[in-house]
């Protein structure tokens, strides 16, 4: 009997099932979770009702069933389809085909807009989808693109189009039929050529690639920029540039001045050698400082590796920004004290959500600038990542009054960091008044190494006692059970919970 069929007096009904939903692991094993289980299991399915197609994708894609998927998009009921809504964390499902689903998707729209150019202006098909939303799969777009579907799909409406009469090709013109694909690029070496046709390929066809975030892997500036001229203006929130001098980013930033919606811009090095500035490299800094302020919704800004440091570098790029960072990653720059004395100062501090000042010593003249920035920046600040800064027991509790002034604080990084297991309780016991707390990525204790940390790196975890660890572990949650804060996470391994990005402040 089909699904479509009107249930009896005793059967219970289907809650209705919003079109992007995720359900959550405890719900997979779910009375309708288990029937869709059964109902993806064959093929053809049956004729579904629209409020069943989510719950109908979620069980396809668990039990990894491209060609289904392929079946729900193509006759999909609703204008949208948000991919990640639908099947949650991909990284919750280990060894998936997920790259499969992925391309089962882009299939199924491929499947709907061919109908639709083969029959032009004909109710026949139920599918209502026009936008999918692919963002967030880091590898989707890298190396799977519809490139080739948009070309067979402009051939074909060519072909459509000769043979329709003057009032349809009117009807094709005013209604044309396409769907926009969501997505996120990341474009190295292999990958150009293809994406570089798809972008160009793309905006006039029937499938059109919508980029919200725009990263690039070991391709020159002079590839970048016909890729961001090719983007769609009115999607690109984040751009994420390797670059290997830093004469190839004044060539790429009046190309960003086109995107209203770009909030964030990550850029890392590898040839930017500007702690001895020369008149040639100052006059380079100057200009992209005044590139950079030609962003107005420029909210984040990461610089990794960049070694620009000092008055003549990187407080340039502070004072042409007209607006305040929410958002500033300076890893591996090299700072010095000036640097965060002059942070402190302007007017970005008090701004500030997220603050990332990895690899540095402490020790080196930075701990005061250090607390004074936080000082500034304590009401605003729900990110702070001090990870291999060489904080040692006494700098801690320097920093710690400033750190409790931070009362919206969500995340605190602090891993790889020379503090003993007495000043990590300490820590642990004083934050908890921290009403927002909720991650909180700690070091090996000291106390814990099996011989002198002073003779190796101290953030090794081979050179750990498990056991003498494990005892530490067990009394950092005994205090979080027994003050009431368990919604607090404390762990000393970085990769086990996601950090929180920007976006998602």
């Amino acid at each position: 009997m089909g699904l479509h069929n009107t249930p009896d007096t005793h059967s219970l009904p289907v809650p209705p099932i919003s079109p992007n939903s995720h359900i959550p692991t405890e719900s997979m094993d779910s009375l309708v979770f288990l029937c869709a289980r059964r109902v993806v299991a064959q093929r053809p399915l049956p004729d579904i009702p629209a409020h069943l197609y989510p719950v109908l994708f979620q069980a396809a894609f668990l039990d990894g069933r491209p060609l289904v998927l392929q079946d729900l998009v193509a006759t999909w009921p609703f204008p949208e389809l948000h991919y990640l809504q639908l099947v949650g964390d991909l990284e919750l499902h280990w060894g998936h085909p997920s790259i499969d689903c992925d391309q089962a998707v882009i299939q199924g729209v491929v499947a709907q807009l061919r109908r639709e150019l083969e029959e032009p202006g004909s109710d026949s098909s139920r599918c209502q989808l026009r936008v999918l939303d692919m963002t967030g799969l880091t590898d989707f777009m890298s190396g799977h693109t519809p490139a080739g579907h948009q070309e067979e799909l402009q051939r074909q409406g060519i072909k459509q189009h000769k043979g329709c009469s003057g009032v349809m090709m009117a009807k094709v013109a005013l209604q044309p039929p396409g769907v926009d694909v969501h997505t996120d690029l990341v474009i190295d070496r292999i990958a150009y050529g293809i994406l570089c046709d798809a972008l160009q390929t793309g905006a006039a066809g029937p499938l059109r690639l919508k980029c919200r975030e725009f990263q690039t892997e070991y391709i020159s500036e002079s590839e970048i920029v016909p890729l961001l001229d090719s983007l769609d203006p009115s999607c690109l929130r984040r751009v994420d540039l390797n670059l290997e001098y830093l004469v190839g980013l004044l060539v790429i930033l009046p190309c960003l001045s086109r995107f209203p919606e770009l909030r964030s811009l990550k850029l890392r090095y590898r040839n930017w050698d500007v702690q001895h500035p020369t008149p040639e490299s100052a006059i380079r800094i100057r200009g992209v400082a005044r590139q950079l302020g030609m962003l107005p919704s420029l909210r984040e800004l990461n610089l990794r590796s960049t070694q620009l440091s000092g008055n003549l570098s990187l407080a340039s790029l502070y004072i042409f920004l007209h607006t305040p960072l929410e958002s500033l990653e300076l890893p591996f720059c090299s700072l010095i004290p000036d640097d965060l004395a002059f942070l402190s100062q302007s007017f970005h501090a008090p701004a500030l959500k997220r603050l990332k000042l990895s690899s540095y010593d402490i020790s080196q003249g930075l701990l005061e600038p250090l607390r004074l920035l936080l000082e500034k920046a304590s009401a605003s600040l729900l990110h702070l990542d001090l990870s291999y800064c060489y904080i040692a027991d006494s700098h801690l509790a320097v920093l710690l009054p400033t750190l409790l002034r931070c009362s919206r604080l969500r995340f605190l990084g602090l891993n790889s960091n020379p503090l003993s297991r007495a000043a990590i309780k300490d820590l642990l016991q004083k934050t908890l008044e921290l009403p927002n707390l909720h991650l909180v990525v700690y070091p090996y204790p000291l106390d814990c190494y099996t011989g002198d940390p002073s003779a190796f790196e101290w953030h090794l975890g081979e050179f750990v006692d498990a056991e003498i660890l494990a005892a530490a572990k067990s009394e950092f949650f005994q205090i979080l059970v027994n003050s009431g804060r368990t919604d607090i996470v404390w762990t000393d391994d970085p990769d086990s919970h996601k950090a929180p990005d920007y976006f998602s402040l």
